[in-house]
């Protein structure tokens, strides 16, 4: 008899964990409250136009990562989504020199040439800038297999691979004590400032921002082809086709422990039993809702004080065609933008006119995520009764900046939406309803446990695993989770072809 795993949610982990242990041969059921899969990795319709919004670039996209190794192995990356990269990550409409658009390249010497030919004043920072980028070229997850695990193609980092990322550590000390917004604001070009102050959230420090630009001059970090949810649903397929189950719009209730084994979960009142129990939500969630009495460990009091970034996310369907405008756009504000508590004086657009199948022929698909702290100030909203008044405020603040900034818009809005992180929260139970753990200057990172130190057969994957989170995350986690399962059950972990 196989021994059965109940996973809680299909989200990225959850679905990663899922082909894993289900090939290696178990009998594996996921439970996901939404009637989607993918969790916080997600899209939806409104009125035929479609929005993007659970996913901007894919870390692991170029093959010559391991992790792209990860991304076959549980089918997120399949013929029918093949990798889009393009060469300008994002752009300052008229921001440059005589009036010429200002760009980001993805290429690090373009980057540099163009800078310092827009803004020769700001050599010195330009250099900084290049420099960085270049030494964290070679920077990647490295994807490696649990100690004491059985495989059947096992994973390793070679002793090349870790020596090309060494040389980056020298800067890592400095980096990570520098905030992101000092970093940026070393340049006196007001564009250039705007074009890279919109790249992350505003908390974090030096080093994920240039670990990022490492990554896209790299050529890493393209779009899958029909995003987020063709991505989960590719994964979805697979886990499937395997054999295995995903039971939608089945909300677990608790995780069922007895005598310090994990033995199944609840779901509408009644005990599913299960020999071990994978819960691939938000562990900052679960930690605090999914244990009867509270879970406590050494490592879950550090978890809690983690800081989350969260979002705003507006999508707009508009009858006008802007694909004459660049995919990814930053709008610097005359007059700043105040939403949610908070103060922006630019905006990143993504325009998705040039790509099939998000609007009506001739029409336009646009969407602007808003990073920040958000989630107090909009559950204060909906506790005062005043959520869906805000949000409409929000949405027609948003769509008169933008009729502002391309007059073609003019009332022509089709269909407009806005997620909170009250929205988040509702559909994918993540903890105040964000999207990544916040790693800010001075602070240090951290690897939570995947397997729980008090309870047999209970496991956790999750991006809050480790920090910053993300879709990396994500797929490392839920691969660890499978492989600490098959470590404990004496199975060998099974990769797939």
């Amino acid at each position: 008899m196989k021994k059965k795993v109940i996973i809680i949610g299909a989200g990225i982990s959850g679905l990663t964990a899922g082909v894993y242990a289900q090939r290696s041969g178990f009998d594996v059921t996921i439970y996901e409250q939404h009637n989607i899969p993918g969790g916080l990795s997600t899209s939806w319709s409104r009125k035929g136009y479609f929005f993007e919004g659970g996913m901007h670039w894919l870390t692991g996209s170029s093959p010559k990562l391991a992790l792209n190794r990860v991304w076959k192995e549980v089918g997120a990356l399949k013929e029918n989504n093949p990798i889009y990269t393009r060469e300008i990550l994002s752009s300052v409409v008229g921001g440059g020199k005589d009036g010429g658009d200002l760009h980001l390249y993805r290429n690090a010497e373009k980057m540099r040439d163009h800078f310092l030919e827009n803004a020769p004043e700001d050599r010195k920072a330009v250099m900084r800038l290049y420099r960085d980028t270049k030494a964290f070229q070679k920077v990647h997850l490295p994807i490696n297999d649990l100690f004491g695990v059985k495989t059947t193609k096992p994973c390793h980092p070679s002793l090349w691979e870790l020596v090309s990322m060494a040389g980056a550590g020298l800067k890592y000390p400095v980096l990570t004590k520098e905030t992101f917004e000092h970093y940026v604001n070393r340049f006196s070009n007001p564009n250039i400032r705007h074009l890279l102050s919109s790249l992350i959230g505003s908390r974090y420090n030096a080093l994920s921002f240039v670990y990022s630009m490492g990554a896209f001059s790299s050529g890493d970090c393209g779009f899958p082809q029909g995003g987020s949810l063709r991505m989960a649903q590719n994964m979805a397929d697979t886990f499937t086709s395997l054999g295995g189950t995903i039971s939608y719009r089945s909300k677990v209730q608790k995780v069922a422990v007895e005598n310090g084994k994990a033995c199944g979960v609840y779901l509408n009142g009644a005990l599913v039993p299960a020999d071990s129990v994978i819960v691939a939500l938000d562990s900052r969630t679960a930690v605090d809702t999914m244990f009867e009495p509270r879970l406590e460990e050494k490592w879950i009091s550090k978890l809690r004080g983690v800081t989350t970034e969260q979002n705003l996310f507006f999508g707009l369907g508009i009858e006008a065609d802007l694909s004459k405008y660049p995919f990814s756009i930053i709008l610097p504000l005359e007059t700043p933008f105040n939403v949610g508590g908070n103060t922006y004086s630019n905006l990143r657009l993504y325009n998705y006119a040039a790509m099939p199948g998000y609007a009506p022929e001739g029409c336009s698909t646009l969407t602007c995520l808003v990073m920040g702290d958000f989630y107090d100030w909009w559950k204060a909203k909906k506790d005062e009764g005043t959520y869906r008044a805000e949000k409409e405020k929000a949405l027609a603040d948003f769509i008169k900046i933008i009729e502002n900034a391309f007059p073609e818009t003019k009332g022509k809005t089709a269909a407009a939406d806005l997620a909170t992180p009250c929205t988040y929260e509702r559909y994918t139970a993540s903890y105040k309803g964000s999207w990544m753990s916040v790693w800010g200057p001075g602070g240090s990172s951290f690897i939570f446990p995947s397997a729980s130190k008090s309870v047999e057969g209970l496991y956790f994957a999750s991006e809050r695993n480790q920090m910053p989170g993300g879709l990396p995350i994500c797929a490392w986690a839920g691969r660890k989770a499978a492989q600490c399962l098959c470590r404990d059950n004496s199975m060998t972990f099974n990769c797939g072809e």
